[in-house]
């Protein structure tokens, strides 16, 4: 990924519970999971929430797959 997830994922404890979040956004890392898992392609994402990129989204996707990597990693 050319941009860093770091660069785009942001926490502010009074945003959205802490929870992971799109530039400073309400927007949570969870909801576009939650959305793609529902069968939204990222285009349709894009069309309802104009505030969001393309970016935005592989950002949220190579957040969640760095989380998961941890997870197991930390249990193993």
């Amino acid at each position: 990924m050319a941009e860093d997830y770091r660069d785009i994922i942001t926490q502010e404890p009074g945003k959205r519970g802490g929870r992971p979040c799109i530039r400073g956004m309400r927007i949570a890392v969870a909801d576009i999971l939650g959305w793609l898992a529902a069968g939204m392609s990222h285009d349709e994402i894009i069309a309802d929430y104009a505030e969001l990129t393309e970016a935005d989204i592989r950002a949220a996707l190579a957040y969640a797959a760095d989380r998961e990597r941890r997870i197991v990693t930390a249990s193993a």
